[in-house]
């Protein structure tokens, strides 16, 4: 991909020399690439964090004992393992303004007076694209966190308890603490799924109206299939590659991961 984002290609494959930096050159002078590069930051920001709140809870509920707890684990594993694609299109679906479940459920409540057609407004429409990100990812971040409860030891709760240690406190000073390989290790696994993630951007929205709603993997698609500029979309791609990295290395240096391996 590095090589090719240096290379002229005309729209039909054929490569027609070597193209110096100006692929990168006319990337950089694009007007949606700022504004496309901002969104993809701020999705991928609130995708992730709000997975991971949501994934203690649920990791929590997982690890507790009560009644048909197989079942409940199989149940919360069902969106992980399904099509993203045809989860995607069935959200669409949902969100449809003439006959989607959300605007009849909403018009029954009386809390909207009209249908709305959700995905026509960008800021709605990546409301609920966030939503269905999360959607999908809080299986798998859920089971990591899972195994990671699972290997703390309760001896150290009862020794807190006998100190007359608080759940809350508990939570804090033990839970939370031996919890942070596990956080780290769904962290960084959910903000390059979702980084590159493209089912659910393309099949609800198509990243428009015009690139309203695109992020950086949407947008190199059009630049390779819309505007049959190969070079320029494979120098999206390596600049998409770099910041991925950037953020992988900046959480690992926030996150102290270093202390993890001794």
């Amino acid at each position: 991909m590095a090589r090719t984002s240096l290379l002229k290609i005309s729209s039909s494959g054929v490569t027609l020399g070597g193209n110096g930096t100006a692929n990168y050159t006319d990337l950089f002078d694009e007007d949606d690439l700022v504004p496309v590069v901002l969104r993809t930051l701020g999705w991928v920001a609130g995708v992730v964090v709000t997975t991971m709140v949501l994934s203690l809870a649920i990791g929590q509920l997982l690890n507790a004992r009560f009644p048909g707890r197989r079942v409940v684990r199989w149940t919360v594993i069902v969106p992980w393992a399904a099509s993203v694609l045809m989860t995607s299109l069935i959200w669409k679906w949902m969100l449809d303004n003439y006959s989607g479940l959300v605007n009849r459920v909403l018009l029954d409540l009386h809390l909207i007076d009209e249908p709305v057609n959700w995905l026509a407004h960008p800021w709605q429409a990546m409301l609920w694209m966030m939503w269905v990100a999360v959607f999908v990812s809080l299986p798998f971040a859920s089971f990591v966190i899972l195994a990671g409860l699972q290997t703390i030891p309760g001896e150290l709760y009862e020794a807190a308890r006998v100190d007359g240690a608080g759940p809350l406190r508990m939570y804090l000073g033990i839970t939370l603490p031996l919890l942070r390989p596990a956080l780290l290790i769904a962290s960084i696994i959910n903000v390059i799924n979702v980084f590159n993630s493209f089912p659910i951007i393309w099949a609800m929205t198509g990243g428009g109206p015009g690139h309203a709603t695109d992020t950086t993997t949407t947008f190199m698609y059009k630049l390779a299939f819309y505007d049959q500029n190969v070079g320029e979309s494979a120098a999206m791609a390596v600049v998409n590659f770099v910041l991925i990295l950037v953020m992988v290395l900046l959480y690992l240096k926030a996150a102290r991961w270093r202390e993890e391996v001794r």
